[in-house]
């Protein structure tokens, strides 16, 4: 057996390269496959000569012996939280860089503007604390869910948060399928109650059904009572319930209704008081790009 050497005098761990034009020197790469973003360790790291590519170092720290997980082994672990997120592959090129650059290009200053606080809000994320979440607003495609996406990208590479993402069509309906299979719902439920940052995409969508409306109170109520961190866009403007009727084709673009016309005043109350609201304001990206001729 190999006597132990002391910390300083083992190889550097495994790094990606400084100038690598695939991964821009972060270790990682994020591609559509499939259904589904997914997150890939970058072909420019090199195996590790510290750890010998076992992910373990043991070695003498002030004389004495000690066992740790080598560096090498941030990427890869913050690339297998990332791929838990299940970002739909559409997003897969949603970073804050591609918003702000978007934003600029159309002209948009409200979304320069909306980009600016989210990035405000990221920057007091301080590890381990239970700090306010965030809820994105704004009319159809005014590029919340890109904006969120990107948050939540950060989350995973900048602080190794464990994050989900979900559209609250597709939680409906993969709970139907549940239903119709014998399966509970309890696994699904305390997924995304237990996770530490849950992205939940589209609030208020759906017919507003008493079960619906009993599903995301569930999911809220959990996370309020954990004080855990949520994160959501919405099409309908912030306040409490109004009694307005749903739009109509003619008037999309106004929802008449608020968010708290669509998930009850008590989840709507509970939201205002785990989040910060942030307006995505402009034009609709889709419109303004075909435009452009794009």
């Amino acid at each position: 057996m190999k006597p132990l050497l002391p910390l300083a005098d083992l190889p550097a761990a495994a790094a990606p390269a400084p100038h690598c034009p695939e991964c821009r020197a972060e270790g990682y790469v994020i591609e559509a496959a499939g259904d589904w973003t997914e997150a890939r360790v970058c072909r420019c790291v090199p195996a590790c000569e510290r750890c010998g590519g076992l992910g373990q170092v043991n070695a003498l720290v002030d004389g004495v012996p000690r066992s740790g997980r080598c560096a090498c082994q941030r990427i890869p672990d913050r690339v297998a939280r990332f791929n838990l997120a299940r970002i739909p592959a559409r997003f897969a090129s949603a970073t804050l860089s591609t918003f702000m650059t978007g934003a600029m290009t159309l002209g948009e200053p409200k979304k320069q503007v909306a980009a600016a606080e989210a990035m405000r809000w990221l920057g007091s994320w301080r590890p381990g604390e239970h700090g306010r979440g965030l809820v994105l607003h704004g009319l159809v495609g005014r590029g919340k869910t890109h904006l969120l996406i990107a948050l939540l990208r950060e989350l995973v590479f900048k602080h190794a948060v464990s994050v989900r993402f979900i559209e609250f069509s597709r939680l409906l309906a993969t709970l139907r399928e549940g239903y119709s299979e014998g399966r509970s719902d309890s696994p699904v439920l305390r997924e995304l109650a237990t996770v530490e940052v849950l992205a939940i995409d589209e609030l208020g969508k759906g017919r507003l059904t008493d079960w619906e409306l009993q599903v995301i109170d569930d999911v809220i109520s959990r996370r309020y009572n954990s004080s855990a961190v949520t994160l959501g866009t919405t099409n309908f403007r912030p306040g409490a319930a109004t009694g307005a009727a749903p739009p109509n084709a003619a008037m999309i673009d106004q929802n008449p209704q608020t968010l708290g016309d669509r998930v009850g005043d008590r989840v709507y109350s509970r939201l205002r008081e785990m989040a910060d609201f942030i307006e995505v304001g402009g034009g609709d990206c889709r419109e303004l790009l075909r435009a452009l001729g794009r």
